[in-house]
């Protein structure tokens, strides 16, 4: 009897975890943009409130999260998401890879966040000064697993401006924009849920000196 009410907890337990994301964040993306770019301005005047970052808000988001937003950044240990945009946890969803590049699996976690989560934004955060970005808007050539890394970024930079950009900040501009354009034809839950404007897709860039976030 006590094996059966300890099988039945479980199961329960992990029900919750599967369908946590049921139910929506109720916040639109135009509120999901305001509250970053309020996070952000607060962290730049050193005024940051540190939400949602107590034990109780540990528990309470155990029993479910519903992000307001998904952050697509890069690796760098300079752009910290939830400290840039002053949140905890439970607020945003992030997925960082060095220069951002987005591959199967990154797309399939921004489809959960936006399919069973119901995040209505999805920002893709570049970053001056973005050591993957210089690296790939350079002649040179990087060894191992890095080499998959310059040549997707090359690639994004190349389709928007039709070869090297002039400067690095045109690079860093230059990806991020093509990997908002890769989403925006992701087939077929990203697509889609834009189509039905579930959710809005934008590019923004950090600036690793004033710590300020700009939305284009």
């Amino acid at each position: 009897m006590k094996s059966l009410k300890l099988f039945l907890m479980l199961l329960i337990s992990l029900s919750t975890a599967i369908f946590a994301g049921d139910d929506k964040s109720n916040v639109t993306a135009e509120e999901a943009i305001n509250k970053l770019k309020l996070g952000n301005e607060r962290f730049v005047n050193q005024k940051t409130i540190k939400p949602h970052q107590s034990i109780d808000d540990v528990m309470r988001v155990a029993k479910g999260q519903h992000p307001f937003a998904i952050i697509v950044s890069c690796s760098d240990s300079r752009v910290p998401p939830e400290i840039l945009f002053d949140q905890g946890f439970g607020d945003i969803f992030v997925i960082r890879t060095a220069g951002q590049v987005i591959d199967s699996i990154e797309i399939g976690s921004i489809e959960y966040a936006v399919e069973h989560l119901h995040s209505p934004l999805v920002v893709v955060l570049g970053h001056s000064k973005c050591g993957a970005v210089t690296a790939a808007n350079s002649d040179g050539e990087v060894d191992g697993h890095l080499h998959k890394i310059v040549k997707d970024i090359r690639s994004n930079i190349s389709s928007q401006t039709g070869g090297k950009a002039n400067s690095l900040d045109e690079a860093i501009n230059a990806n991020v924009n093509a990997l908002v354009k890769t989403l925006l034809n992701s087939e077929p839950i990203i697509k889609e849920h834009h189509e039905k404007g579930k959710v809005k897709i934008v590019p923004a860039i950090y600036d690793l000196d004033s710590g300020k976030v700009s939305f284009n």
